[in-house]
């Protein structure tokens, strides 16, 4: 039996977008994340359908999941989009949420 056409259009973009979704990039809910040595990072409004890791520089990490979303931890100082969010505890973490930023506390 076959399946009506727009029936098998529906499972076929559903099985797609569900494979844009993993444990670091969710498609569906545009938010991305990753470990940046003990510190996740999150971004939101962020539709990627892959993103790359953080990049290893020179005392810490940078992350640019999207156009507008610059991640850098420089000698454990958060940094976004070139504004400093103090000083980075070990896992700490950060949310970039719509443009937003937040330091996620872990004591």
């Amino acid at each position: 039996m076959a399946l009506p056409r727009h029936f098998a259009l529906l499972l076929l973009a559903a099985t797609a977008l569900t494979s844009a979704c993993s444990q670091s990039n969710n498609l569906l809910l545009g938010e991305v994340e990753a470990t940046a040595g003990s510190h996740k990072i999150r971004v939101t409004d962020c539709y990627r359908f892959s993103v790359h890791p953080p990049l290893q520089i020179a005392g810490g990490f940078r992350y640019t999941p999207c156009r507008d979303a610059d991640v850098l931890i420089r000698n454990e100082e958060a940094i976004v989009n070139g504004r400093s969010y103090g000083h980075l505890n070990p896992n700490d973490g950060i949310l970039v949420d719509h443009g937003a930023v937040s330091i996620e506390k872990n004591n």
